[in-house]
């Protein structure tokens, strides 16, 4: 890959690397260092990635990132109780409530939704970044956007 090349790649990957590592991070500052250290990994090894196959690359070399920054200790606190009936919630759209739902899908799930919904990968290609077959790809998209629509469900009742 030619630095021309790289160039490019940092152009159309960054932003969407960016918001894919936060969606499952939630931690911004925390995102934006995976995402450099992702970067400086693709830098590194441009001699061994093709340039049409960079993406895919980047966003699976982000996603063992964060499995790895998770594993040092990185902790989130994550709760799985719906919110108390009486408690009040002020959402000014669909996409906070559609945030807040994601945070609440364990990592795995939340991962997989991000990267078939919202970044457009097919399956085969969730499963290599991811390392799951493609039958197991599916079987976690179902079953987040499952726990997506019970949670949502149950705003309905609070808004």
């Amino acid at each position: 890959m030619t630095t021309k090349e790289y160039n490019i790649i940092v152009d159309d990957y960054s932003d969407r690397l960016y918001r894919y590592v936060l969606k499952i991070m939630r931690d911004a500052d925390a995102s934006m260092d995976i995402v450099q250290e992702s970067f400086e990994k693709l830098w590194k090894n441009r001699e061994k990635v093709e340039f049409e196959k960079a993406g895919p690359w980047l966003f699976k070399t982000s996603y063992n990132a964060v499995i790895d920054v998770k594993r040092k200790g990185y902790r989130q606190v994550y709760t799985d109780t719906l919110p108390e009936q009486g408690e009040e919630r002020n959402y000014s759209d669909l996409k906070e409530i559609l945030n807040e739902a994601l945070s609440k899908i364990n990592e795995r799930q939340r991962t997989a939704i991000i990267l078939r919904d919202y970044e457009g990968y097919s399956y085969q290609e969730i499963g290599e970044i991811m390392e799951l077959n493609e039958g197991q790809v599916k079987i976690t998209i179902y079953r987040g956007r499952v726990a997506l629509k019970e949670y949502i469900g149950a705003l309905d009742v609070v808004i």
